[in-house]
C-alpha cells in the first residue's frame, strides 16, 4: 500500500500524510478532508496534473487544488529551489541533505524531539521482526500509524533519543557502543520496547555482569541504588543480591519486592524504607536501623539482625502474606512497637531482644531461644510459643493472658 505527501496548492506547509486508497475519487475525497479543501485537482511537484491513482508513486508530493491552476513553490533567498516535501519547515542542515529528503531510501525519525536519518534497509535487515521494522514493512502497523509525522515528514516516536541513538547505530554496523554516561538499563528498556531481541540479550547479559560486580570493592551509597531504581522499569526485577551495601543510607526508600539476598546491609540505614514483599534471606542487616520501616510479607529467613532496630516496624499484611523470619538472628534487637501479628519467627534467636508492646497475635515462635527477652505489654493472642526456651522472660502487663498450651507441646 502506498502512502503520498498532500499539501495545499501553492503551500509547503502543514502537509498531511495520507494513504492512497482504491480510487483517485476517493483519495480526492481523503485529501480534501485532511486539508479542509474543496479537493478537484491533484498535481505532481513539477506542476503536473494527476488524474489515475495508477500514476502516483510510494511517497510521492501532492499538492491539493480546488480548481485553480498549479501555483509553483517559492524560491529561497538563495536562488536554490526549497525542498519541494519540507519548504519552510526544513530539519536542521546538518541532519540531512536535499539529496537525501528526496531518496526514497531514506527516512526520517523523530524520537522524542530529536532527528535521526536512516535508510529503510537499516531499519529492515537486522531486526525484521522488530517494531520499527514492521512500521515501515506495514503501512497499517498498529504500533505507530504512517499518519504520525511532523512537520518533515519524520515518524513521530515517543521514546528517549538518549537511549535510541546507540540502538540505531547498532543496527547499522552490528556493534553495541556506550559512551561513560549512558546508562545500558535505559537502553535495555528501549531495546525491549523495539523488539530488537539480538541487542536485548546482549544489554541483559551486560546488566547482569554489573550487578555481580557490585559486590566487588567499595560499597554502593544511597546514589547509586537511586539510579538503579530510576533506569529500572517497574516491571523488572532487581536484585542487589550479594552486594555490598554495608552504611548505605536507604532511609525512606520505596525498596519493595528486591532481592537483597546475601547481601551486606550491615549498619544500613533503611528507618521509613518500605521492604514490602523484598528477599533478604541471609542477610547481613547487622546493627541497621530499620525503625518504622515497611516489612510486609518479607522474606528474612536465616537473616542476621542481630543488635539492630527495628522500632515501630509494620509487618502485618492485610491481605495476609505473613512475614516469614524463620531461623532468623534477632539477638539484642529492638522491635518495641511493632507489628508483627502473624509473623513466622519460628526457632528464631531473640535472646536478649526488646518486644515490648508489640503485637504478635497468631505469630510463630515455636522453638524460637526467648531466653531474657522483654514481651512487656505485647499481645500474644492465639501465638504458637511450644517449644521456645522462655527462660527469663519478663511478661508483664500483658494485653491478653498466656495460656500453658501455647507455651507446651
Amino acid at each position: 500500500m502506498k502512502r503520498v505527501n498532500i499539501f495545499k496548492n501553492g503551500s509547503s506547509t502543514n502537509g498531511k500524510v495520507i494513504l492512497v486508497t482504491s480510487s483517485f475519487n476517493s483519495l480526492l475525497e481523503t485529501a480534501g478532508k485532511k486539508l479542509n479543501v474543496d479537493a478537484k485537482i491533484m498535481y505532481t511537484a513539477q506542476g503536473g496534473e494527476v488524474d489515475d491513482i495508477n500514476l502516483i508513486r510510494d511517497a510521492d508530493v501532492l499538492y491539493v487544488s480546488s480548481g485553480e491552476p498549479f501555483i509553483e513553490i517559492v524560491q529561497s533567498t538563495s536562488n536554490e529551489p526549497i525542498s519541494k516535501q519540507f519548504a519552510s519547515h526544513r530539519p536542521p542542515a546538518a541532519l540531512i541533505s536535499k539529496e537525501t529528503v528526496s531518496n526514497p531510501d531514506w527516512l526520517l525519525l523523530n524520537v522524542g524531539g530529536r532527528h535521526f536519518a536512516t535508510t529503510r534497509s537499516t531499519l529492515l535487515t537486522k531486526e525484521p521482526n522488530s517494531m520499527l521494522a514492521c512500521m515501515i514493512a506495514s503501512e497499517e502497523s498498529s504500533l505507530l500509524r504512517p499518519s504520525s509525522v511532523d512537520n518533515y515528514g519524520a515518524f513521530l516516536i515517543d521514546r528517549s533519543p538518549v537511549y535510541f541513538e546507540p540502538i540505531l547505530n547498532y543496527l547499522r554496523h552490528g556493534q553495541l557502543i556506550l559512551d561513560k554516561t549512558t546508562n545500558p538499563r535505559g537502553v535495555l528498556e528501549e531495546a525491549r520496547f523495539f523488539g530488537i531481541e539480538s541487542l536485548v540479550k546482549i544489554l541483559e547479559k551486560n546488566v547482569q555482569e554489573e550487578q555481580h560486580s557490585f559486590s566487588d570493592g567499595a560499597a554502593l551509597t544511597r546514589r547509586d541504588v537511586i539510579n538503579a531504581l530510576i533506569s529500572t522499569s517497574y516491571a523488572t526485577e532487581l536484585r542487589f543480591q550479594g552486594v555490598n551495601l554495608s552504611h548505605a543510607d536507604l532511609s525512606r526508600l520505596d525498596l519493595r519486592h528486591i532481592n537483597f539476598k546475601y547481601a551486606n546491609l550491615h549498619e544500613a540505614k533503611l528507618s521509613g524504607a518500605n521492604l514490602s514483599y523484598c528477599c533478604l534471606e541471609r542477610t547481613d542487616l547487622s546493627h541497621a536501623n530499620l525503625e518504622g520501616a515497611i516489612l510486609l510479607g518479607v522474606k528474612m529467613l536465616c537473616a542476621n539482625l542481630e543488635g539492630a532496630n527495628l522500632r515501630s516496624c509494620n509487618m502485618e499484611d492485610p491481605a495476609g502474606n505473613r512475614a516469614n523470619m524463620e531461623g532468623v538472628n534477632l539477638k539484642g534487637a529492638v522491635l518495641e512497637g511493632s507489628q508483627m501479628a502473624g509473623v513466622n519467627l519460628r526457632v528464631a534467636t531473640l535472646k536478649n531482644a526488646n518486644l515490648q508492646n508489640c503485637d504478635l497475635r497468631g505469630a510463630v515462635l515455636a522453638g524460637a531461644d526467648l531466653e531474657n527477652c522483654d514481651l512487656s505489654g505485647s499481645d500474644l493472642h492465639e501465638a504458637n510459643l511450644r517449644g521456645a526456651n522462655l527462660k527469663d522472660t519478663a511478661f508483664e502487663l500483658m494485653l491478653t493472658p498466656l495460656h500453658m498450651s501455647q507455651a507446651i507441646r
